[in-house]
């Protein structure tokens, strides 16, 4: 029994031991110095020596090699010594201090196995001492010893295997911490502590001469060497070549070099801060080519290093607010170019669009980027879908073809390799093979904004009043959920800044959501992969080990998500709901609405909270479980019960009135007790879902209850016998895995439909209270026309009731006109681009007509196939006819739609995924739909035949147009 609470005070013990950031006390206390702000950032030995001085480095080996003799001694407390329980021990003593204490362990480790096993301790530092002062190379020393030491352990105890297994482990585990965390070893000597410098200058040794095969740190060595060894472990050609770090001399590396006519050299700059996302400094350093003796290459090299400190390069970072840092060195064989030039991975002119903008010359790139010679223009378009991957041109020249096509090939999977970043790319072509010279990101088309999801989640054309409400609780929430994660990771950024509008629409920053992602240790996007099936890339295994702390809290709160909905359920939404529900608005003064506004506000922040975590829980648990989007039943989701409801009325109705005239089957109803009681039950029915509309996220829009024409609509032609099928789901199938579901997938996907509807009837009484304050205030003249409301933001709003701001009320006629006038030219906008580079997009451009290909790919949101006619539907203000032969192209599918929606044979929509509200309602009722379908309602025509596959996504076209 003793041995059982050994390993557990050892597990427990010896992580909280290593965790604690005694050399950061440390150097606090005796220089106020915070190492995890300065330098590497790490809390290491060698950095209590590099900031702190001789002094404190001596305190910081003593206190962590205390660290490593006390664990030993807590394993001998309940096992006998030597027990491979000791080497565990520091094991568990390393993950703490890597995790928490931001340290490697190695003082630990050392210290430790002194005490543990001083032969094999005396046998490693022998061998290390004498390796480092013949090779003088740190990097080989440091991970030779990992390589001895669990050597001599299997030499001198090779009949104790478990003591020979936790001594690999944990020579592994400080090999893989030595990849993971900087060293500040290789900061500058020169910058240490002054009575440090001499032994750092020692420590660091000759290292060995970096070379783009390495992976490479750009925060010592600048992004452009970085990149570029990146783009070459990738497997992309780029010509071999080294780096000369800021730090280093480069005589070493022009001893070993031999340039020659045949085999010149091209000596470029790699600063710090080059060629990053803040800025590109393109044009401002050297760059030198054609270099042939070693004479020219050492010139070359101090000629570039000088480049940093020209006094245009220095206005260029002061106008950029960036600090001075240093300068790297890239040397790079040069490659014999027939045609070179550069490509753009998005237009930075028109700054929008799918075309790769590539300019071209016969001989070297300097001639394109010189600005001195004209090159040729083309345009590509590449297309990449399940069946085809081609390139399409515009432009003509004295380059082939191939060679255009193959770069823009290059350029799109760059960019898709740097998740979507533009990417400005030099390249060239030797006769044989096309190199990669430069990558880095187009500055002015930072940040990205995008429409996927945004487009979901807040569809159409958003007023003023809308968005300002609408965007403080949802860039709020994800704040909150971001921030559980990350901690204080979430240092320096604004999640304020998650959303925004162009052209009265919402955006979400992709650039910001794919940096929170990177951080809390997920793949940029993670987000599309929970609510849309995205592919998801690998996540950085440091990162996601960082945020583990962050990601078992957010685990947490998924787990406990239904108990906490319910409990807010009942304690706080039913009893909010039923207090806005049985008041009468009409009575209330402005001061005492905008009490109720405050009020409702409160409870919609909690809402938002579930609106964010529900679908994305729903959507985790059902890719974790792989349960079929056909095997779960979303009855609950307001929808879908709104239409069960409607279809059984619609039977009893049809009973009753088995032949009726379409405009005539109310009045015709209300001529008997039978057809009265289904009358009660209709408006019953308006009653309990007449909180939904058209977009039930924009509470300037009319709900069902202002406005049931849609739902009487439905209702008639449900009693004329179209009734939506409902074989889209095998209600055999559905039954036994509802079962096996429920406790896993099918409660988190009723959890969202509770949600769904609790937040829409929240947004609804935000919108009914806003209505009763807009009539009073049309009643005093102070607003002129039904709607103004919605083009004030609620801060104004407050000031207006306040009565505390003349110069508003002074001005409200031309400030609303103005407002109104923008969201009317806006809504004339019908192509709405999918995403927005930079924060000033200009206005879009016509389509291109490289787009209207064979076929359209979206994502497969409802299974089976259909073939039939189009009808575009923009909005629900005019109700088409529709049958089984239509298909339905729609901008969106909010739950408003659905009433439309079930009279389809097919369904195709430009915005939404797997989860929205139309491919809800598709699968509910059978319908073959396809989601996210880019550009659908302009490139497809009223009357155009089309057959599509909601099993693969695909949009099959055809030139077959009836008249109209």
């Amino acid at each position: 029994m003793i041995e059982l609470w050994g390993a557990l005070v050892i597990l427990i013990a010896c992580p909280l031991l290593g965790s604690l950031p005694l050399i950061a006390w440390i150097t606090y206390a005796l220089k106020r110095k915070q190492l995890a702000k300065i330098g590497t950032g790490n809390i290491s030995v060698s950095a209590a020596f590099y900031h702190g001085g001789t002094l404190v480095g001596v305190l910081a080996v003593l206190s962590e090699a205390l660290k490593g003799i006390a664990a030993v001694f807590i394993s001998r407390a309940f096992f006998p010594n030597g027990s491979p329980w000791e080497i565990v021990a520091l094991i568990a003593l390393v993950l703490g201090r890597y995790w928490i204490a931001k340290g490697a362990g190695t003082t630990n480790v050392v210290w430790g196995f002194v005490v543990h096993d001083p032969l094999v301790a005396a046998f490693v530092s022998f061998f290390a001492l004498i390796s480092f002062t013949v090779l003088q190379s740190k990097r080989l020393v440091k991970y030779g010893v990992l390589f001895l030491f669990p050597l001599f352990v299997i030499i001198l105890h090779a009949d104790d295997f478990p003591r020979i297994l936790a001594a690999i482990a944990l020579a592994v585990l400080i090999g893989w911490i030595y990849t993971q965390i900087r060293d500040d070893l290789n900061l500058p000597a020169q910058d240490a502590a002054t009575d440090s410098q001499a032994t750092f200058e020692y420590l660091r040794g000759d290292r060995s001469i970096l070379t783009l095969d390495e992976e490479l740190d750009p925060a010592l060595i600048g992004q452009k060497a970085a990149t570029l060894a990146q783009i070459k472990r990738w497997g992309y050609p780029v010509p071999k070549g080294w780096v000369v770090s800021p730090v280093d001399d480069p005589q070493e590396l022009i001893d070993i070099l031999q340039p020659s006519d045949l085999s010149p050299l091209v000596v470029r700059s790699s600063a710090i801060g080059e060629d990053s996302e803040q800025a590109s400094a393109a044009g401002q350093y050297e760059t030198i080519l054609s270099v042939t003796s070693k004479q020219q290459l050492q010139d070359a090299i101090a000629q570039v290093r000088d480049s940093y400190n020209h006094p245009s390069a220095v206005q260029y970072r002061r106008d950029r607010s960036l600090i001075d840092t240093a300068m790297a060195v890239l040397v790079q064989q040069q490659v014999q170019s027939v045609y070179s030039g550069v490509a753009f991975t998005r237009d930075p002119i028109t700054q929008q669009g799918d075309a790769i903008v590539i300019e071209a010359l016969p001989g070297s790139p300097t001639q394109v980027v010189s600005g001195h010679v004209t090159p040729e223009q083309y345009r590509a378009f590449v297309v990449e879908t399940e069946k085809i991957s081609s390139v399409q041109l515009e432009g003509t020249g004295q380059i082939p073809q191939a060679i255009i096509k193959q770069v823009a090939h290059l350029a799109r999977r760059l960019e898709r390799r740097y998740h979507g970043i533009p990417q400005d790319i030099e390249w060239s072509y030797d006769g044989q093979t096309l190199w990669v010279l430069q990558s880095r990101p187009i500055t002015t088309l930072l940040p990205i904004w995008t429409r996927k999801i945004a487009a979901e989640v807040i569809p159409g054309v958003v007023h003023p009043l809308t968005w300002s409400i609408n965007r403080p609780l949802t860039c709020g929430v994800w704040g909150d959920i971001f921030s559980v994660v990350l901690g204080d990771r979430a240092f320096g950024l604004d999640f304020t800044e998650t959303a925004t509008l162009h052209y009265s629409r919402a955006y979400f920053s992709a650039s910001l959501l794919g940096e929170i992602f990177l951080r809390m240790g997920l793949p940029p996007e993670s987000l599309e992969f929970l609510t849309r099936g995205a592919k998801l890339s690998k996540p950085p295994l440091k990162s996601t080990l960082q945020n583990l702390p962050g990601l078992l809290r957010l685990l947490r709160q998924e787990m406990n998500l239904e108990k906490d909905f319910k409990q807010d359920y009942s304690n706080l939404f039913i009893p909010g709901l039923s207090q806005l529900a049985h008041e009468s608005i009409d009575e209330l003064e402005p001061p005492q609405i905008l009490e109720r506004v405050d009020f409702t506000l409160e409870l919609l922040h909690r809402g938002t909270y579930y609106s964010i975590l529900a679908p994305l829980s729903a959507a985790l648990r059902q890719a974790i479980f792989r349960v079929k989007d056909g095997k779960i039943d979303n009855s609950v989701t307001p929808e879908v019960a709104a239409l069960r409801s409607l279809s059984a009325v619609a039977a009893q109705a049809k009973q009753l009135l088995p032949e009726c005239e379409p405009d005539q089957v109310f009045e015709q109803l209300a001529q008997s007790p039978e057809g009265e009681k289904i009358l009660y039950e209709f408006n019953e029915l308006l009653e309990d879902y007449g909180y939904l509309s058209d977009v039930g996220t924009n509470i300037a829009v009319p709900t069902w209850k202002e406005d049931p024409q849609p739902i009487k609509q439905l209702f008639v032609q449900l009693i004329q016998g179209n009734q939506p099928q409902t074989g889209g789901i095998d209600p055999i199938n559905r039954a036994l895995s509802g079962k096996r579901q429920r406790g896993m997938v099918q409660r988190r996907v009723d959890i969202k439909g509770r949600v769904t509807e609790v937040y829409s009837r929240l947004l609804a009484e935000l919108r009914w209270r806003f209505v009763a304050l807009e009539k009073i205030w049309l009643q005093s003249s102070l607003l002129k026309e039904t709607g103004d409301i919605f083009f004030l933001e609620l801060d104004e709003v407050r000031r207006l009731v306040a009565e505390s701001d003349a110069e508003l009320k002074d001005g409200l006629w031309e400030l609303v006109q103005s407002r109104r006038s923008q969201f009317i030219q806006d809504s004339q906008i019908s192509q709405i681009p999918i995403l927005v580079y930079g924060n000033t997009p200009p206005h879009p451009l016509a389509p291109s007509e490289l787009y209207a290909d064979q076929f359209l790919q979206g994502i497969p949101a409802s299974h089976g196939q259909a073939e039939g006619r189009i009808k575009v539907v923009r909005n629900l203000q005019d109700l088409p006819e529709i049958g089984r032969e239509t298909i339905l192209v729609v901008p969106y599918t909010d739950s408003g739609w659905a009433p439309l929606l079930v009279r389809a044979g097919g369904i195709i929509a430009e915005a939404g995924g797997r989860l929205s509200h139309g491919a809800i309602v598709a699968r509910e009722y059978g319908i073959p739909a396809v989601m996210d379908v880019r550009g659908a309602t302009w490139l497809l025509q009223d009357g155009q035949r089309v057959r599509i596959d909601g099993s693969r996504g695909i949009v099959e076209l055809s030139n077959d147009l009836r008249p109209e």
